[in-house]
């Protein structure tokens, strides 16, 4: 048995940060009060609680100068929903404050870069009095609850679905009051009552899961040990990727519609870091069933359960999913229903899922419409011709919309009367908005990126601003290969934390070093199954190169009707390395069906260069992001046209 001097020397510095803040207050409340640019480290960590991150723009670094450093924004919006008043304040507060963009985050939330530390409590204020939060965005606690974004207004499950995201969200929101106390000078937000069902279920002492008499009954004085997600969904819509939270609930109801309960998965989580093989990513297990009366109580015992046993020595090693991937799922069950106090019922047969972006208009179920805005890599901004943030302040403005925010960075316009439909596309339409979804670019469609640089402190690459260009690439050599009708998820990120999800793309980049990208094949369109790692380091200069075999590979071979994922999944890694490397581009040819693949023969015709002369070719690779025979070739064609 250890000791707690032991464990008390063993725990990670968060811990003690946290711990000492006094329940979220400190070092933020004092430090927002100094004549500085920005926050403490005690203080960034706090802050994070808050809903903000520091950063520094690291295009404006200069050598020998403080950092430019400007805070982050994130809101708190459970599944999504975003009422018009706080759209328009949120789209005048990136105006004044930030860098005049919103974007819209893979959790459905909104975020403004760019806001300087002296202007942050004049935005958090603003976002509270217009309906929205950014308590609990980020840091070591629940974050946004996710569900999917469709307004059906006929279908009983979907309205489920949202209720119960928000009761979880409110359930497991903190209760310090040093939210308020700091951004409001004490003034409370401006919200609807809590349901009483919720404020019981977070005061009831089951088994062991509630700090009595104190200020955060769920979650104590060290809150979580590391971030904790949750989902809400309904059989089939895998519009939120299901797999990849803490804990997921999928909504049960009987023949009539009525609410039965949920099925629960937990140990979803994709965070990694590079050549830390102790660190990987994970899908969630089914866990069980619970009935609807229940489903507080069993939300605050899988809570319990992270929070008692998850690591606090190790920040890499403390999300939920590494506790269950070293228990396993029986043990995870066992001291689970401990807390809750009876055993689960066996999970629930479930429809297969289907990932739905919900893009242009859609029937609401009850006279109304929805609209679906494709929005890349969730940039909502005016650039030249396009001009997405005036055609949505407009819009949004003129009739009074709420919008739902997607898990794939998009925005759903709902409550729309038919008669303004005409107006609307109008609108749109004379501010360079695409909206009819077989317009938009089918890569495009189903890409994702994070921010990463110049921003992220953790990007080691390019993302956000580097990916319309990749696919720009690879929609060129799909169409050189005879292949333009193909369509896959592609996803990338500039470091191993994964916020766009690329663990479970088709094609996944994960950055490594500058211009320099992990790539991850085998996911599949639908997002139930994690892909793998195929090649360690890509320089993005040789994309082409790389691709191209594995794109003919897949052209020749595959099945009817297979996507590129399920390809590669289904060959395997061995074969497409194989292929790759006896590839010939001269001698391609196209499969009849029932033909045996032939070996492909190695390229005869290679030049040799020396050491000396082949590290200044990778230097111009790099340099002009081109592949190495591209060079090759262009210097060739150069010399013989003299």
């Amino acid at each position: 048995m250890t000791d707690s001097s032991t464990i008390e020397k063993k725990r990670s510095k968060v811990e003690g940060i946290k711990e000492r803040s006094n329940f979220l207050r400190e070092p933020v409340a004092t430090e927002l009060k100094q004549d500085t640019t920005h926050f403490s480290e005690d203080g960034i960590q706090i802050l994070k609680f808050h809903g903000s991150y520091q950063q520094d723009n690291r295009d404006n670094r200069v050598k020998g100068q403080e950092k430019d450093y400007q805070f982050m924004l994130r809101t708190r919006n459970p599944g999504g929903f975003i009422p018009h008043q706080l759209y328009l304040a949120l789209e005048q507060l990136s105006e004044e404050y930030g860098n005049h963009t919103l974007r819209v985050t893979t959790r459905q939330g909104y975020q403004i870069h760019g806001i300087l530390k002296k202007n942050l409590k004049t935005v958090i204020k603003t976002i509270v009095q217009n309906m929205g939060s950014t308590l609990g965005a980020c840091g070591d606690l629940n974050r946004n609850v996710m569900a999917p974004p469709a307004p059906y207004k006929n279908r009983l499950d979907y309205q489920y679905a949202w209720e119960y995201a928000d009761k979880i969200a409110d359930l497991l929101a903190p209760q310090s009051g040093a939210y308020y106390e700091i951004w409001l000078d004490g003034e409370k937000a401006i919200t609807g009552e809590e349901a009483p069902e919720v404020k019981a279920a977070r005061q009831k002492n089951l088994n062991g899961s509630t700090f009595e008499q104190s200020p955060e009954p769920i979650y104590g004085t060290q809150y979580m040990p590391r971030k904790f997600k949750c989902s809400v969904t309904v059989p089939g819509d895998n519009s939120i990727d299901v797999y990849t939270h803490d804990l997921s609930l999928v909504v049960i109801t009987n023949k009539k519609g009525e609410l039965q309960g949920f099925n629960v998965l937990a140990g979803g989580g994709l965070g990694r870091t590079h050549r830390k093989e102790e660190t990987f990513a994970r899908s969630a297990d089914e866990i069980g069933f619970v009935k609807k009366d229940d489903v507080f109580d069993l939300v605050k015992a899988v809570v319990a359960t992270q929070r008692d046993y998850g690591d606090r020595t190790n920040r890499r090693h403390a999300r939920m999913k590494y506790l269950i991937n070293d228990w396993g799922v029986e043990k995870f069950k066992t001291q689970l229903e401990k807390y809750f106090g009876k055993k689960l019922e066996p999970f629930k047969k479930l429809a297969k899922w289907k990932y739905e972006d919900y893009l242009g208009w859609h029937q609401q179920g009850d006279g109304k419409l929805f609209l679906g805005i494709s929005v890349e890599n969730g940039r909502v901004k005016n650039d030249g011709k396009f001009q997405l943030k005036t055609a949505l302040k407009e819009v949004i403005t003129k009739y009074e919309l709420p919008t739902r925010l997607t898990a794939n960075h998009n925005i759903i316009l709902y409550e729309i009367d038919r008669q303004w439909q005409e107006d609307i596309n109008q609108i749109f339409r004379s501010n360079g908005v695409e909206l009819d979804p077989e317009n938009i670019n089918h890569l495009t469609r189903y890409s994702m990126a994070c921010p990463a640089l110049p921003t992220c402190g953790l990007a080691t690459t390019e993302s956000e601003r580097i990916l319309p260009s990749i696919v720009d690439r690879i929609d060129t050599l799909l169409a050189k290969l005879g292949m333009a009708e193909e369509t896959f998820v592609i996803r990338m990120t500039g470091c191993p934390n994964g916020c766009a999800r690329p663990y479970m793309a088709e094609l996944g980049f994960v950055g490594s070093a500058p211009n320099v990208y992990q790539i991850w094949l085998g996911g599949c369109p639908n997002q139930t199954r994690l892909a793998r790692t195929y090649q360690e380091k890509l320089n993005i200069a040789e994309l082409e190169q790389f691709l191209e075999p594995l794109f003919v590979y897949f052209r020749d071979s595959k099945k009817k009707n297979e996507t590129f994922g399920d390809f590669c999944n289904r060959v395997g890694f061995d074969a497409l390395r194989e292929y790759a490397q006896t590839y010939q581009p001269s001698k391609k040819k196209t499969m009849k069906k029932g033909e045996k693949k032939p070996r492909a023969k190695r390229n005869e015709h290679r030049i040799s260069v020396n050491e000396e002369w082949y590290q200044k070719l990778k230097t111009v690779s790099t340099e002009e992001k081109k592949a190495m025979n591209q060079i090759v070739a262009e210097a060739l064609e150069a010399y013989f046209d003299k």
